[in-house]
This record gives structure tokens, C-alpha cells and sequence, in this order.
């Protein structure tokens, strides 16, 4: 009978074993001895599912960057490690000059997002073009999201919906969950930015279906009913339809000289062309607004809110940046209503502000794919692995950042950051193309906010969870009250 039950011990422990480093079979072995240098540190998990499951513990904790620094403990301080995750081998990067690196060679590092993201995107979309495409693509959109007109443009449609969202906020005058209100907020700004004017039901459907959409975006392309990317993707294909109609309009409008108030993105993109006269399609203008939409929803609806959050719990800087906004408005014209992007610029210590709120907020990843095998470091990236570079890890690491765990704008007065130390919209030619948006967003929602409110939560020590990203377990239960 023991001697069964040892049998029975002996068979699990091999079992175990042999599932556990099956992937490094299948993925090491087939390789042969064909690379010049040895792996980067790692393992790549379970087959199938890699090591998603300690990815996905890492983000129920609030702490994304603890899956890094597991690795991190396990195979000593590298920077480069490899793993399996979204269904590919993979290898991570986490130190400033190995981040920089894979960012700004084009030649060697292609992008390398999750198979979902590439067939949500769409087939113009930036995710999906050739480095020549591209480039043109960015040239012909810089100037409608990030040319110094468009966003002087855009801050009046940005001011009357946050003016209007805090006082319906302080009207409550009791705790509301403040996250899904901002992301509220945030989707009706940049519904006005991107397409202008629509009718409510227009509007609602977009809401809900781009909930759908972006839940898919780094989902396993699994499309059987029950399946996130299943649900995306039937989203997806009924947010075509509604953009290609709000298109179908402007182009109508614009033919007979209808057009009446101020442009918006999608005006702006279809009157884009480049020196040879070429013009955007439309299905690389709805591809571009689903994607730029995405990005720029998430950076600006948590940002605004963990802005106010660390400033609540930091009274040193919320008067500091209290102070300046004062400031800004006692300087302003009588003649002058609102906002001007010149009064923007000079918000010197907000912006500081903001970048101490993105190196602690950071995006989870961004992911690449190597084109050739890659010798980085005395180590080897296989061609066709993902690469992906952990933002995140570089921002709060203390060799970069003095305290990084403390909210601290003043660090960046005279900061000497080693390159790509900081990074929140990423970095070479593929960087976000609408961070300036995302913190015109920002900017305009901390300013009015500064000026007339204030934030008590009702739960501050609610454990944090992290989705599209970081989130407290009660969404933020607080209650936004008019400074008197």
C-alpha cells in the first residue's frame, strides 16, 4: 500500500515536471544550436498558458511590476528575461538603455502586439502598416491631434463638459464611485473631439459597444460565443457601421458648404492630405479613430483621476498646484473666457504634476516582435518572439527614481533622468501619437478641478486592482464638494 502511494507521488512530481517544462522543449529545442548566445534568464511556463496566471495574480494585486521583479529575485537583475505570455514566447526588458533600445530600431524590432489587438485594430489601422505607410500616415495626422491649432481648437469643447460634469458631481452631494463618472467624462470629451455633435442614441450606442471593443483588444483571439475577443470583434464590426455613417454625413455636409461650428478630428482627417495630394481612406480614418480612441480614452480617464487622487493625499503639492492655477486666472484678460492654450503652457508645476502622476501610473507594457535573432546584451531574442518592453518597471525602479513609490512633483525640477527613464507614450517612431492630446485632457480637467473642488474619498485605503488600468476595489467611492 505505501509503496503505491509513494508510486502515485513519484508518477505526479514526474508529471508535473514534464508539463512544466514542456514549453522550454518545444521553443528552446527546436532551435538547435543556432543562436550565438545563450537565453535571457526565465521560464516560459505551462503550455498554452505560459505564465499568464502569475500575470493576471500580479494585476489582481494592484501591482502590476511584481511579476517583474519576481523575475527579477528569481534570476538576478539582468533587465532582459524571457517568459511566455498571450499565447507567445516571450522576452522582457525592463532597464532604460534596453527599453531605448528596442523602441528606436525599426529595422530590428517590429510591433508585436497580441494577435486580438492587430485583428481589432483593423487592417489600416497604425497597429497594421508598413514602416513606409506609417510614416506617412503620421505625418498626415499630426497636425489634426497633435498641431498646435487643433488643440487650441479643441479646449473649448473639452472646458464646457468638464464644467459642466463637476458641478453635476458636486450637485450629488453624496459619495458616488468617481471612476466610472470620469471615464464618463472622458468618453464624452473625446466623442466631441473625435466626431463632434451626435445624437444621444449615436452616442450610447458607441459607449456600449466600445466598452465591448476595448476588452478585447489584449483578450486571447478566441472567437467562439463567450469568448471577450468573440464579443469585441462583434462590436467592432457595428462600430464601423456607426462611424462610417457619422463619416458619410461630414462628407455630405462638406460637399454642399453645411458644415457649421467648429471642426472636429474627423473633419480634420478627411480635408488631410499629403505633398501628393492623397488623401486618407475612409476605412483608415475609422481604423485610426477606433485605436487613437482607445489610447487616448484610458490615458486621460485615469489620469485625470489619479491626478486629483495623489494631490488629495499630497496638501503640500494640491496647494502648490492650487496656487499656480490662481495664479494663471488673475493674470487672464477681463475680456477673456476660459482657457487659452498660451495659459497652458505656462502651467509649469502642473505639468510636473502630470509626469509624476504617468511614471506612477504607467502603461503595463509595449509589446514588439523581433524581425531577425537579436544579440542584445550577451544574451539572444529568437526572431519571431515577442519583446515587450516594461514601462512600468523602468519608472519605479530606484536606481531611476529616488523614492519612487512617493508621489513627488517636485523631483522633476532639475532631474537628470538617464534616456528613456521616462516614458509614458512610449518612444521612437511609434510612439503614442496623441499623448499631447491626453494631457490637454488632463490639463483642462485638473485646472477647473483645482479652482472650485475638492475630493474626499470615502474608502482610502481600498486595496488597488489593476484592468485597463489602476483601480481601487471600490472604483473610487468619493464625494467631489464645491470649495466655498
Amino acid at each position: 500500500m505505501e509503496l503505491n502511494f509513494l508510486w502515485l507521488i513519484a508518477g505526479g512530481v514526474f508529471v508535473f515536471w514534464f508539463f512544466r517544462r514542456a514549453n522550454e522543449w518545444y521553443y528552446v529545442g527546436r532551435m538547435g544550436g543556432g543562436t550565438a548566445y545563450p537565453l535571457p534568464p526565465g521560464d516560459l511556463g505551462w503550455p498554452f498558458f505560459g505564465n499568464m496566471l502569475s500575470l493576471l495574480k500580479s494585476l489582481r494585486s494592484g501591482d502590476p511590476n511584481s511579476f517583474v521583479n519576481n523575475l527579477a529575485s528569481r534570476y538576478g537583475k539582468t533587465g532582459i528575461y524571457r517568459t511566455h505570455l498571450f499565447g507567445y514566447p516571450s522576452i522582457i526588458v525592463c532597464t532604460p538603455e534596453l527599453c531605448r533600445r528596442v523602441l528606436t530600431n525599426d529595422d530590428t524590432f517590429g510591433l508585436g502586439y497580441p494577435k486580438s489587438a492587430y485583428l481589432l485594430a483593423g487592417r489600416k489601422s497604425l497597429h497594421n502598416t508598413t514602416p513606409a505607410e506609417h510614416r506617412r500616415l503620421r505625418r498626415l495626422i499630426a497636425n489634426p491631434i497633435n498641431g498646435h491649432q487643433a488643440l487650441a481648437m479643441y479646449i473649448e469643447n473639452i472646458e464646457d463638459i468638464v464644467i459642466n460634469s463637476l458641478d453635476e458631481f458636486a450637485s450629488m452631494n453624496k459619495p458616488f464611485e468617481f471612476c466610472p463618472e470620469m471615464k464618463m467624462v472622458t468618453f464624452k470629451v473625446m466623442t466631441k473631439i473625435f466626431m463632434g455633435s451626435v445624437s444621444d442614441s449615436t452616442f450610447w450606442t458607441t459607449h456600449n459597444l466600445y466598452n465591448d471593443f476595448r476588452m478585447g483588444l489584449m483578450s486571447m483571439a478566441i472567437d467562439l460565443p463567450g469568448f471577450t475577443f468573440h464579443k469585441a470583434l462583434k462590436a467592432r464590426k457595428k462600430l464601423v457601421k456607426v462611424l462610417q455613417s457619422i463619416l458619410d454625413g461630414k462628407r455630405v455636409k462638406a460637399k454642399s458648404n453645411q458644415h457649421e461650428g467648429k471642426k472636429d478630428l474627423m473633419d480634420l482627417l478627411l480635408e488631410a492630405e499629403d505633398e501628393d495630394g492623397q488623401k486618407l481612406e475612409d476605412e483608415h480614418i475609422i481604423d485610426m479613430i477606433l485605436v487613437s480612441f482607445s489610447a487616448g480614452f484610458d490615458s486621460s480617464a485615469f489620469g485625470s483621476l489619479w491626478a486629483i487622487v495623489y494631490l488629495t493625499e499630497n496638501p503640500e503639492a494640491l496647494k502648490k498646484a492650487k496656487e499656480e492655477q490662481d495664479e494663471i486666472v488673475k493674470r487672464r484678460p477681463s475680456t477673456q473666457k476660459g482657457l487659452s492654450l498660451a495659459e497652458i503652457k505656462q502651467m509649469e508645476y502642473l505639468n510636473k504634476v502630470i509626469d509624476e502622476m504617468l511614471r506612477k501610473t504607467n502603461p503595463l507594457s509595449i509589446f514588439r516582435e523581433a524581425k531577425v535573432d537579436v544579440s542584445i546584451n550577451g544574451y539572444t531574442i529568437p526572431k519571431g518572439w515577442k519583446i515587450m518592453v516594461w514601462t512600468g518597471a523602468v519608472h519605479m525602479d530606484p536606481q531611476n527614481y529616488e523614492d519612487p513609490q512617493d508621489f513627488n512633483p517636485s523631483r522633476w525640477d532639475n532631474i537628470k533622468t538617464k534616456a528613456a527613464a521616462f516614458m509614458p507614450f512610449g518612444a521612437g517612431s511609434r510612439s503614442c501619437p496623441g499623448g499631447d492630446l491626453a494631457k490637454l485632457i488632463i490639463t483642462i480637467f485638473l485646472h477647473y478641478f483645482l479652482l472650485n473642488y475638492k475630493l474626499k474619498r470615502v474608502n482610502p485605503k481600498s486595496p488597488l486592482r489593476y484592468t485597463q488600468g489602476p483601480m481601487t476595489d471600490d472604483n473610487c467611492l468619493a464625494e467631489v464638494k464645491k470649495i466655498l
